[in-house]
């Protein structure tokens, strides 16, 4: 069974919305897929809280999506 692991991130700064959305789609997402070896990403707005962006990771199981916190590569995507 796939499991997701969920990135929920907030942009307090309406202003930086369009270069943020630019920015996850185009540079953060496709080096987060790849340094998270998943098997698919996609990602979104929240439809309660327009200032709340979702992306999700998919992998083959639980483990594999559980092993992402506190991973290098998460360490080294949130500090980017």
């Amino acid at each position: 069974m796939s499991a997701c692991f969920i990135v929920r991130a907030q942009v307090m700064d309406m202003a930086i919305e369009d270069d943020f959305d630019h920015w996850y789609q185009n540079e953060h997402l496709p080096d987060a897929l790849k340094a998270f070896n998943a098997r698919r990403a996609w990602r979104g707005w929240s439809d309660v809280d327009s200032s709340v962006h979702y992306a999700f990771y998919e992998f083959d199981d639980a483990a594999s999506a559980r092993a992402i916190q506190g991973s290098d590569a998460l360490k080294r995507l949130v500090a980017e």
